[in-house]
């Protein structure tokens, strides 16, 4: 598995055509364009098909999207967001991610920290880092024979 490092990086394209979506969740995937578990970064396009839903969770830092297709909401908030919005998030914002039936979302996300999942009572059932994001993304090019991208960092 080819990864660069940071010493090795001044500057980096990737074609996101070479890099798989990887399932997350039924009905949601994740494409990732930069891991840095180092810095606990990432970045990713994240596509929620019809009635998806990315379950309830809290950030522990900030977050910026940008819509590129599709519309989405969080229950948590009153409002839409649609093509071409941007959407900042602030660490510590509780939220669960909606697409509506019949829609297909895809948002590019930049992630600065881990989130935590929550249950009902916002006990952590689980958490998502860049860590175990690259993890994901490397069984799944394992299990599917697909070379994994130079997206690490």
């Amino acid at each position: 598995m080819r990864s660069i490092s940071d010493s090795q990086v001044s500057d980096a394209i990737i074609s996101s055509v070479s890099v798989p979506w990887v399932p997350q969740a039924p009905g949601v995937a994740f494409k990732p364009l930069r891991l840095s578990p180092a810095s606990g970064t990432w970045a990713n396009l994240l596509r929620v098909e019809s009635a998806g839903r990315v379950s309830r969770h809290r950030h522990l830092g900030a977050v910026q999207a940008w819509v590129l297709r599709g519309s989405w909401r969080y229950l948590e908030h009153d409002w839409v967001a649609h093509p071409g919005d941007y959407v900042f998030e602030g660490p510590g914002d509780v939220h669960t991610l909606v697409v509506e039936p019949g829609d297909v979302m895809e948002t590019l996300f930049v992630i600065d920290g881990p989130y935590e999942y929550l249950d009902d009572d916002g006990v952590v059932t689980g958490i998502e880092s860049a860590a175990s994001k690259l993890a994901a993304y490397r069984a799944y090019c394992e299990a599917n024979g697909l070379e994994v991208a130079p997206i690490i960092y």
